[in-house]
């Protein structure tokens, strides 16, 4: 009897499989069933005035589609001339070269020479295949374009990269990402299907090279300019969405008085 008296009470264990423990309900738990229990592991602690400033790249980003977008709009409704696009596309190219030469910690002659080369062949096989994107969806109705197109621009938003660019950067180690290409090249289908709504090839080759210019190079400008100038980052997101609203509101004054 004293052997048994001595006898250490059980103590339960924790286990997954292995029936009831003797002296135990089958629902009983002890002080140390949570012990071992981790609860958000993995939460990162989040600066609000850090997240605010990041959401400028998308601030920007959303401006920037949504002045492409607005150009499309004038261009179908024939308010802007084919030779005032193609200045516009040589205004935004000229400023676009300009700003990665000045933001640029260092860029050779050679590796500037590259840019040029590559854009004059852009340019000329984007002329020839004019024609194609031009008669590319006749057989398509009207309705069926705009309704792809607007599905195509969401998901272009869906998958871009605004922490990066769409190019790599000169100096820099990083290269854009699977989701980024498979954006850009959303946003080409769609620059392609407004394009071949347009009525001659003079206006297909003039939207399509601004399109392409704003999608391929537009990412990689405010790049630069955010990583020589967080201040001119803010300056420019700012008279972006400026220049955005006013259009919308030349556009249309309800669809104004939503943005606002």
């Amino acid at each position: 009897m004293d052997e048994i008296s001595s006898t250490p009470p059980r103590k339960w264990r924790k286990v997954a499989y292995g029936g009831m423990q003797p002296g135990f309900d089958d629902n009983h738990t002890d002080e140390s069933f949570l012990e071992d229990m981790v609860t958000n592991a993995n939460v990162v602690k989040r600066d609000l005035f850090k997240v605010m400033l990041d959401s400028v790249s998308i601030c920007q980003y959303l401006c920037i589609v949504s002045l492409v977008v607005l150009v499309w709009t004038y261009t179908l409704a024939s308010t802007i001339s084919h030779n005032s696009l193609l200045l516009l596309d040589v205004i935004l190219l000229g400023s676009g070269f300009l700003v990665i030469l000045l933001t640029a910690e260092m860029i050779s002659l050679r590796l500037l020479f590259q840019y040029i080369l590559n854009i004059s062949y852009f340019i000329i096989g984007l002329y020839a295949l004019s024609p194609i994107y031009h008669t590319l969806t006749r057989s398509i109705s009207s309705d069926s374009i705009w309704a792809l197109t607007a599905l195509l621009i969401v998901l272009h938003l869906f998958l871009h990269d605004y922490t990066g660019c769409t190019m790599k950067a000169p100096g820099s180690p990083k290269n854009p990402t699977l989701s980024s290409n498979v954006s850009l090249n959303i946003s080409i289908i769609a620059s392609v299907l407004i394009a071949s709504r347009l009525p001659s090839r003079q206006y297909v080759f003039a939207i399509m090279l601004f399109s392409l210019q704003v999608f391929l190079f537009a990412p990689l400008v405010m790049y630069c300019i955010k990583r020589y100038s967080f201040r001119l980052h803010l300056c420019c997101s700012l008279g972006l969405v400026c220049l955005t609203l006013a259009l919308v509101y030349k556009l249309q004054g309800f669809l104004f008085g939503l943005l606002l």
